[in-house]
């Protein structure tokens, strides 16, 4: 017996509809988490159909679903091919991607997501990783610490956070959150303090598990995996994953870059069934506060 999800879905029935889900097809929830999409997608297929679900982290391993339509993947979705493979699945009918982290992470003081409590700098969603936030705090120069704030973050002030960073760890290493958003309060007005040191940690975050290069290689890997009529429906929360998922659905390719053929017409993979983002309702979003920032695109491939 499973227990219960730790969060629901944002946009969960909209997904679901955009899934177009045939009841003897083949499915891949690419982000288990709380495993609210696998369910929903399992109660729609017959005997026949089967469902993959990725998660690399193990705090989902309790809540796992036993249905023998049902097979988990512990491991990145960057590995989607080479799992579909070794499970014998040449072409699927659909794929789900959830890239929200879920409040259960954001809650959990020793996973090191949240500004608001004290704990461990970690923020790795695969924990078996060496890479964690304070590593990259304690290790990166200047520089490349700047990068990484501005690129991910989209900090304005990143070179200036970046040189405190850098002069704070030679008088201690940054090990604790608390440390680091001591170091981080000069930079920001009181006013919008949440929301940047928001914007911090979701840098840091990105960087740790290297969720641009992830995002990249996944939608690469979809259009080859995917059947004729095949759909993909993304979730994204922030500006960089959602204009990376935008500029894909739209062209086929990360850049957004247009190729039309002697015709005009528009040379893609892909074809798109909402050409107007989704977005949740005031409805939902009050029920759901994680869905206020939740996109949904869907495509089907041609």
């Amino acid at each position: 017996m499973t227990q219960p999800t730790y969060h629901i879905p944002a946009l969960l029935e909209e997904t679901i509809q955009g899934l177009n889900i045939h009841p003897d097809g083949v499915y891949v929830d690419v982000t288990y988490g709380g495993g609210g999409h696998s369910r929903a997608i399992l109660e729609r297929l017959s005997d026949k159909g089967r469902l993959l679900a990725f998660d690399q982290d193990l705090d989902v391993l309790p809540n796992l679903i036993v249905d023998p339509r049902f097979i988990f993947v512990r491991s990145n979705f960057r590995y989607l091919s080479n799992f579909l493979r070794y499970h014998h699945i040449d072409k699927v009918d659909g794929i789900l991607a959830d890239f929200g982290v879920s409040f259960h992470h954001f809650d959990e003081a020793e996973r090191g997501f949240s500004f608001r409590f004290d704990g461990q700098l970690d923020m790795r969603m695969n924990t078996k990783s060496n890479l964690t936030a304070a590593v990259i705090l304690n290790t990166y120069d200047e520089e490349r610490l700047a990068n990484v704030f501005y690129l991910y973050g989209e900090l304005h002030n990143s070179r200036k956070i970046a040189r405190a960073v850098t002069n704070a760890r030679q008088t201690k290493p940054l090990e604790r959150i608390n440390d680091f958003v001591e170091v981080l309060k000069p930079f920001f007005y009181k006013e919008k303090e949440k929301k940047d040191m928001a914007r911090v940690f979701q840098a840091l975050r990105i960087e740790v598990n290297s969720e641009m290069e992830v995002l990249k290689s996944f939608l690469n890997q979809s259009v080859q995996v995917l059947n004729t009529e095949g759909r993909l429906a993304l979730l994204t929360y922030h500006s960089l994953e959602d204009r990376m998922a935008k500029n894909f659905l739209k062209s086929g390719n990360i850049e957004g870059k247009i190729e039309k053929d002697f015709y005009g017409n528009v040379i893609s993979p892909l074809r798109l069934i909402n050409n107007k983002v989704i977005v949740a309702t005031e409805e939902e979003v009050q029920n759901n506060p994680r869905s206020r920032s939740a996109k949904l695109r869907i495509a089907t491939l041609k």
